[in-house]
């Protein structure tokens, strides 16, 4: 055994063992309790960030310890390998997409089996290949057959000058983010899946899951589910009588209408701009910038007026149409009833071009001010100036005026949903081919199933001018399977988190002969899934709308694809920049600056490292590359060895909390090991870890503080609470460490062996290289007849929690005066007696016999004279 800790050598010689044994393959058995526990998968960067670190080393942690449990556990690995950045790469680089993920692939694989993870590396999936994606398709043409796939036009942002649909993240104030033109709004054919079906038992099932309630809120919030009132606001257009339908939540507001707003791509805008170049010249402007809903609710308001009016339903007052960029046609009817007294966004708008502002409820007593909006003029309330509905609540006003369109036919209590069918459609090359054909005769037909996968080329290289794919003729030109003509393939691809719907189903059933086989229903639904926050609406919605669909299908024995959930905390690091005149900041990494700090250790400055000039502290924040603020896990490994990397990340704070990076914090993990390391040393050549491990001293103080810890350790185990794990462990080092001076006693060896036994497996999920390595140089390994990993979970020894003797607070007359230490299992009589023979006794009894004494157990004795 080296003297110093070696963690390089120490780890490759561990990690060869497990791959030479593949320790980590997982098996289907029915004779052990299976634990599944899933990572969300990386997209391959090229570069794992301590983000990835952080997410993969706590489901690493929860599976080595489920296995000791005796769990059969399984833990794989993939690539979310389709998507926008490797065109993006390509296009900067003048290489093929494919090319370049194959080659981040290999070096991120790298870079996780240097952390020592429990992967089943057996069952890896690459989403790019075509192995993996001709499921996409297949399913995608199940769905088809029935009736969940459907083509409609919708709209898009398109870039005039890349000839290409960007993402809303793409728009950077109503601009392409690569041509800087101005983004046009776009209605082209697209394919959407009916998740809108699935509505109800997405909100219903979430009360089932064990997952964060944040979580669940947010998916509750997306589903939007909204009880309301279908209004129609009739009017005469062509000849025809004809209507205007609103949803609205808020039908108790009615009587405080001011106008009523359609948006820009509503039918009616079109035909009142007719012959009106004023209503056209608006159109076309509402069609720049993006569709983010986000966006939308941060851009100017803007409207025009039409000149046309519809009837108010109740009343047949006048109420004048406008046409405002703030209306969604994609959501409720594409039309709002403007009540500004009750709606900030209305508010804003009435505002701007100085319409009518009616208050009609009154909340808490207080009606609307002019004066400025206040959040709490939205709140339900009494109705005020609303005729027959005076006085009534809003919830008795919303019934009473349902009731009153409904009687007129203008109107009828409904149910509607903010969530919309989704659109897979995307109009880039690399991505899953969407397998349709276009035939001038036939129309728009399926591929043939026999005929998937429809395989993506992988060696175009886009240049930013559109979809490679429409210019590939060895990819469009194709024939009709329905009547052999010549025809055209589809050239969208689809959505990539259709990718990241189903990967986890796969890894159950490598290798299957089918999109997946009987060994899903063994590992699924997956016992912990983890990853990032931000998931927590679109993936995670999609990924239980895929399931729920797979399982109406049945293929799968399950409707829901995880029963628990996991949300690591962000990993955050300090930032610095300078400002040039220019005005873009430069960010430079915390590793090229020097940090000044001052007496208390606040940090008061820092310099550039190059120049020796000063730079900006621009705060803590997230990881990222923009803020050039990341650290290199390789470095970290190389320079300190992956256990190090682990322990930091695991006990610097809680898992779902968020972690700040810290040079010194690393530095004391690297300490902590090699404390470890040289103490597990000197107890073997001490030897006081020979021997059966029988106990000879069941109740002594050691014995009882490590198993106090390990009973902690456990629990915190249980709650994921990897961080004060580590902290049971460092003070069961500490116990042991003080115990070594009295190796020459020998009734003491058999607890030191079980502490470091103890101590090993408690640590191993943590840090499993040094852990392995300790457990075999002490022969544990040889006792056992097994590597560490393979070790049982330690038992808490309840008879070793149980002191052989307590202190008790000794009080006289109430007063305390000190202690008294008894015998655990001490009758009254001998307490009573141990407490008047102490010297406390005799210091404070002021001559006096005992009148009373009182004794609390394991509390307190009271000496009364």
């Amino acid at each position: 055994m080296q003297q110093k800790y070696p963690p390089a050598a120490l780890e490759a010689a561990v990690q060869r063992d497990w791959a030479a044994r593949e320790v980590y393959k997982a098996v289907e058995t029915a004779s052990r309790k299976k634990f599944y526990g899933v990572s969300m998968l990386p997209y391959p960067s090229g570069k794992l960030h301590m983000g990835h670190v952080r997410n993969y080393t706590i489901n690493d942690v929860m599976i080595r310890q489920m296995r000791m449990k005796g769990f059969n556990t399984l833990m794989p690995m993939g690539w979310d390998a389709f998507g926008l950045p490797a065109e993006n790469a390509a296009i900067a680089h003048g290489i093929a997409p494919a090319q370049w993920t194959y080659r981040n692939i290999a070096a991120m694989k790298k870079q996780l089996q240097a952390l020592g993870l429990a992967i089943d590396w057996s069952r890896e999936i690459t989403t790019c290949a075509p192995g993996y994606y001709q499921w996409n398709q297949w399913l995608f043409l199940k769905m088809l057959e029935a009736g969940l796939v459907y083509r409609q036009t919708g709209p898009v942002n398109w870039d005039p000058v890349d000839q290409t649909v960007l993402s809303n993240e793409q728009v950077i104030d109503g601009r392409g983010w690569r041509s800087g033109a101005l983004v046009e709004k776009r209605e082209i054919p697209m394919y959407y899946l009916r998740i809108t079906r699935y509505a109800d038992a997405l909100l219903a099932d979430l009360d089932h899951l064990g997952w964060p309630e944040s979580v669940k809120r947010m998916q509750q919030n997306w589903l939007g589910k909204s009880e309301g009132v279908t209004v129609a606001f009739p009017y005469h257009l062509d000849g025809q009588p004809q209507s205007l339908r609103v949803f609205t939540t808020r039908a108790d507001t009615i009587m405080g209408i001011a106008y009523c707003a359609i948006a820009p791509e509503h039918p009616l805008a079109a035909r009142l701009a007719r012959a009106r170049p004023a209503l056209q010249r608006f159109l076309e402007e509402c069609k720049c910038g993006g569709l983010a809903e986000a966006d939308l609710a941060t851009t100017e308001k803007k409207g025009i007026a039409t000149g046309f009016f519809v009837q108010h339903p109740l009343t047949g007052q006048n109420i004048e149409v406008w046409i405002a960029n703030y209306v969604l046609m994609r959501v409720g009817e594409g039309a709002v009833m403007g009540v500004p007294a009750h709606d900030a966004r209305d508010f804003a708008f009435a505002q701007k071009y100085g319409l009518p502002i009616k208050p009609v409820i009154e909340v808490n007593g207080q009606a609307y001010s002019a004066a400025r909006w206040n959040d709490g003029y939205a709140e339900s309330g009494l109705c005020i100036q609303s005729g027959k509905y005076d006085g009534l609540s809003s919830a008795e006003a919303i019934k009473a005026v349902g009731a009153d369109l409904k009687a007129r036919g203008l109107g009828e209590p409904c149910t509607r949903w903010r969530l919309r069918d989704w659109g897979i459609s995307r109009q880039r090359y690399w991505g899953t081919p969407i397998p349709m054909i276009h035939c001038d005769a036939c129309g728009v037909v399926p591929v043939p199933r026999s005929d998937l996968p429809v395989r993506l080329p992988e060696d175009l290289v886009p240049d930013g001018s559109g979809n490679p794919l429409a210019k590939s003729a060895a990819f469009i030109d194709c024939v009709c399977p329905q009547c052999g003509a010549r025809a055209r393939r589809e050239t969208d691809t689809m959505d990539t988190f259709v990718d990241s719907s189903w990967y986890f189903l796969r890894y159950a059933c490598p290798g299957a002969a089918e999109m997946v086989d009987a060994r899903v229903n063994d590992w699924m639904p997956m016992d912990q899934y983890i990853g990032g926050v931000e998931h927590a609406i679109l993936h995670l919605l999609y990924a239980r709308f895929w399931t729920k669909v797979m399982h109406g299908l049945g293929l799968v024995a399950f409707d829901e694809p995880a029963q628990n959930l996991f949300t690591q905390g962000m990993v955050l690091n300090q930032t610095y920049y300078r400002e040039p005149s220019s005005g873009q900041r430069q960010w430079f990494n915390p590793a090229e600056v020097t940090p000044i700090f001052d007496d208390k250790g606040r940090l008061r400055g820092a310099t550039l490292n190059a120049d020796g000039q000063p730079v900006e502290a621009g705060g803590i924040e997230k990881m990222s590359k923009s803020k050039n603020n990341g650290v290199d896990p390789q470095t970290l490994i190389d320079q300190y060895g992956a256990d190090t990397v682990r322990l930091f990340t695991i006990f610097a704070a809680p898992p779902d909390a968020p972690l700040e990076w810290s040079g010194a914090g690393v530095e004391g993990a690297h300490r902590f090991l090699r404390r470890l390391w040289t103490l597990g040393q000197q107890f073997a050549q001490a030897g006081v870890l020979a021997g059966s491990g029988q106990q000879t001293q069941p109740q002594s103080a050691l014995r009882r503080e490590i198993h106090q810890l390990l009973k902690q350790a456990e629990f915190d185990y249980q709650r994921l609470q990897y961080n004060t794990v580590v902290s049971a462990a460092m003070k069961m080092l500490n116990a042991l460490d003080a115990a070594l001076p009295d190796s020459a006693d020998e009734a003491n060896h058999a607890v030191m062996r079980e502490g470091w036994s103890i101590l090993l497996r408690v640590l191993y999920p943590v840090v499993p290289h040094i852990s392995t390595a300790l457990w075999q140089r002490l022969g544990f390994s040889a006792e056992s007849g097994g590597a560490l990993l393979d070790a049982p979970w330690p038992e808490i020894d309840s008879s070793a929690l149980a002191a052989a003797e307590i202190d008790l607070v000794l009080q006289i007359n109430g007063k305390t005066r000190g202690m008294l230490r008894v015998a655990q299992d001490a009758a009254r009589s001998a307490i009573e007696q141990a407490a008047l023979e102490h010297e406390l006794f005799a210091r404070f009894d002021q001559g006096k016999p005992p009148r009373k004494i009182v004794v609390v157990p394991g509390r307190l004795v009271n000496i009364v004279v």
